[in-house]
This record gives structure tokens, C-alpha cells and sequence, in this order.
């Protein structure tokens, strides 16, 4: 195990959609019904990066992305698996080994070790796909490489944040970290909201003022 997954690392929602499958759009429709709330989301969802999502949030949305949009299993179903597992905690879905069996979510009871169907608790004989995480560690870091020449720098387009400035070769707006600097945020701080920035990141941004 790398030292990535055991520091608290803070991922947005675009990052979550790279990393994940699991689009923008159904991790905010996720968050306002409760089926997956961020682990680091803000009060106010209205805010810039309120939604910031952990290691362990990318590891669960990857499970759910495999059961969600490429085994077919329903969502209704899935909040049936979530509400029955509940006593197995938050990381129910990074943590626990889990298969699919006509479309529906089995796991190994840990009482007497069968294969039951979550919902239904009926025990099943066979299982046609287990559930692989994949290499989220490998992901992230090649998420994280950006070219060395643009750490420190500022840039603009229009593809990205609305043509708000960003620093360089990410979507993290200049805005956002005079915001954390604003609320008290020393850089170190600020480098752990957002552990992509290096400390010449936050000081350009910081530095930063846009032309006139």
C-alpha cells in the first residue's frame, strides 16, 4: 500500500468523474438524495468546490460505477444494498467484496459464509462477476502529472472554468485559493485542500491579479 491512499487527499468533482465513471451529474444527484454524500462536502453546496470527495469516496464511486452503469444494477436496488448493509459502515462499498448475480448485489455473509443476495438474503451457487476496484493509487498519480513548466503559472481558456484564471495544467481557479487564504488558510493548508498545487502554485495564485 503507497502512502497515497493513507493521507486524506481531496478530489473534485471532475477529478471524481476521470478517476470514477460515475458522471458529474450523478454524483451531484447522488449527494442532494443521500445515496453518497462527499466525504469533505461543504455546508453550502452553492459554493465553489463544495462537493471534495477522499480516497476512499474515489474506491467506493469505482465499485458503484462497475455495479451501476456496467453490470445494470438499479439504483433503487443499490439503496436497498446500502440501507441493509448500513451496520457495516460508510465504506461499505470499497470495503466490502461484493458480486453481481442477475443484476442483483450478492455478498458473503460474514456469520455462516454464504453467498446470499444482499436485498433478499437468499443464497445463491454460482457468481458471474466479481467486482474489481482497479488500480485507483495508479490512477490518481497519473491524474496528478502535470508538465513541470507549468507549476507556478496562471492560465486562462475558455474551455475551462468559464475563462476564470486557473493555475496552470488544472481546473483549480485562482478564486478558490484567495478564498482558503481569505478564510485564514496558511499555504500549507491550502496545499492540503488541494494536494495537486505545489507551494508555487498557491503563491502565484495568491500573487495574482487579473489585468485590467
Amino acid at each position: 500500500m503507497s502512502k497515497l491512499s493513507n493521507v486524506v487527499a481531496a478530489f473534485t468533482e471532475e477529478q471524481v468523474e476521470r478517476l470514477t465513471g460515475v458522471t458529474r451529474r450523478q454524483l451531484q444527484l447522488w449527494d442532494r438524495t443521500e445515496f453518497f454524500v462527499p466525504s469533505l462536502a461543504a455546508a453550502n453546496r452553492r459554493l465553489p468546490y463544495s462537493r471534495l470527495y477522499t480516497f476512499k469516496d474515489v474506491v467506493s464511486l469505482r465499485v458503484l460505477n462497475e455495479l451501476r452503469n456496467t453490470a445494470n444494477v438499479s439504483l433503487p436496488h443499490l439503496r436497498k444494498v446500502k440501507e441493509k448493509l448500513s451496520h457495516l459502515g460508510n465504506d461499505i462499498w470499497a470495503k466490502t467484496t461484493l458480486y453481481v448475480l442477475n443484476r442483483k448485489v450478492i455478498f458473503h455473509n460474514p456469520d455462516d459464509g454464504a453467498l446470499e443476495e444482499v436485498v433478499s438474503r437468499q443464497s445463491v451457487l454460482s457468481i458471474p462477476l466479481r467486482i474489481v476496484t482497479g488500480r485507483v493509487e495508479a490512477d490518481v498519480a497519473m491524474l496528478r502529472q502535470r508538465d513541470p513548466a507549468s507549476v507556478g503559472k496562471i492560465e486562462q481558456h475558455r474551455s475551462i472554468a468559464h475563462n476564470q484564471p486557473v493555475v496552470a495544467g488544472t481546473r483549480i481557479t485562482v478564486a478558490s485559493v484567495k478564498a482558503f487564504a481569505a478564510a485564514g488558510y496558511s499555504v500549507d493548508a491550502i496545499r492540503k485542500e488541494y494536494p495537486a498545487l505545489a507551494e508555487a502554485d498557491i503563491t502565484a495564485a495568491l500573487a495574482y491579479e487579473r489585468a485590467a
